[in-house]
């Protein structure tokens, strides 16, 4: 059997990326992602990306996540996002203890995982070091196909204690999905809400946020890879931003397919040689070369650390944080753009267009994506001032 490379899985997510487009209209109307998909990313190897070799996954470098969620969300941004959420925790379950990989990938290692990290759970500690756990969470996209959940919350400390946030793990039994997911943008994501009364929650199924932040995970002691030592802020965040440049890609080629044909009823000049036509095609694809280009440095830059077992400097973290959020931003830009130069057609339901307007605008939307935050963190840290973000 031929070796499967990150090359091997870009093309197939390419060769994909069609049929999601196929399969969007009817997803969105679906609310969540259909089986066939995950049947496709599953089939295809895509869960097995980062998951370590111990289970049958092919253990590679976290890149390859976003690459493939460059090529699918040209076809459908919100699988681009499943399929990244997914696989993040795919990487994160790797952190846990051993037993907990087991638990959970022993007798299946299809399983997957969906998550909400907002830290709203509410814990009281129990014997042995286990907690109970209450909460109502939002936004858990995917929850329909997975068959545990990450979800945030704080333990409680003692007084004068710094904060301990950690991700809970929750099997299917413990928790209840509200179907709740009625959305202008990432429609097919199906990110409800998720319900939990008093469920029990061992110590071994709790990853302590502090762990992520330093790279240094029970899980670490049995997957040794550097590929596995990633700071956790870094991969969380870039799942959510990535696919809003695979729609901005995504837009664009459809963008050019429209304007090779397209005669303006107004005048009836052919589309295609209009200058401001031109320059938005041109400045679209610009912008999205320059926002990839800076994203792959980055993650090319934190490998060569860990390959040679050193830290990644704080600065540099928080300036990788801040290009992820930006990164968004640019995509949003590129979106508006084409949106506006297609004229009156964009607007009607099935519009390809219009469909990565409105994904681009929902994972806009997403915390992690706001621009300012991280910004003035950035900044302040070239001035000399300490870092104040616990998720890079």
């Amino acid at each position: 059997m031929a070796e499967v490379t990150p090359e091997v899985l870009i093309e197939r997510a390419r060769k994909l990326a069609p049929t999601l487009r196929e399969r969007a209209e009817k997803a969105g109307e679906l609310r969540r992602t259909p089986d066939e998909t995950i049947a496709d990313f599953h089939e295809l190897g895509f869960f097995k990306a980062v998951q370590p070799k111990r289970y049958g996954g092919y253990e590679m470098n976290p890149k390859i996540l976003y690459q493939l969620q460059i090529e699918l969300g040209k076809g459908c941004a919100s699988s681009a996002w499943v399929f990244g959420v997914l696989s993040v925790h795919t990487w994160q379950l790797a952190l846990f203890p051993k037993e907990t990989q087991d638990e959970v990938w022993g007798e299946d290692p299809k399983t997957l995982i969906s998550s909400s990290y907002m830290p709203v759970g509410k814990s009281k500690w129990l014997e042995d070091g286990a907690v109970s756990l209450s909460g109502h969470w939002s936004f858990s996209s995917g929850c329909d196909h997975a068959q545990w959940i990450f979800l945030g919350g704080f333990v409680p400390t003692e007084e004068g204690s710094p904060p301990d946030m950690r991700t809970f793990l929750l099997p299917r039994a413990d928790y209840e999905i509200k179907d709740n997911w009625f959305v202008s943008g990432l429609k097919s994501s199906g990110s409800k809400d998720i319900l939990v009364d008093g469920a029990t929650v061992p110590a071994h199924r709790m990853h302590k946020f502090f762990d992520g932040f330093r790279s240094s995970s029970p899980g670490n002691e049995v997957n040794t890879s550097p590929v596995y030592r990633y700071p956790f802020g870094q991969i969380h965040v870039r799942s959510v931003s990535t696919p809003a440049l695979g729609a901005a890609l995504g837009a664009l080629e459809s963008f050019n397919e429209y304007m090779k044909t397209k005669v303006s009823q107004a005048t009836g000049g052919k589309a295609s040689d209009n200058l401001l036509n031109n320059i938005a095609a041109a400045e679209a694809a610009a912008i999205i070369d320059r926002e990839i280009i800076t994203l792959e440095r980055n993650f090319d830059e934190m490998f060569g650390y860990l390959e040679r077992g050193e830290a990644i400097p704080l600065e540099r973290r928080a300036r990788f944080r801040n290009d992820s959020a930006r990164a968004v931003s640019a995509a949003v830009e590129v979106v508006d753009a084409l949106f506006t130069a297609c004229g009156g057609r964009v607007l009607f339901q099935g519009n390809d267009i219009n469909r990565h307007w409105q994904d681009v605008h929902a994972i806009r939307a997403h915390h992690a994506n706001g621009p300012d935050k991280p910004a003035a963190n950035f900044g302040a840290m070239q001035f000399g001032n300490k870092n104040s973000d616990f998720f890079i």
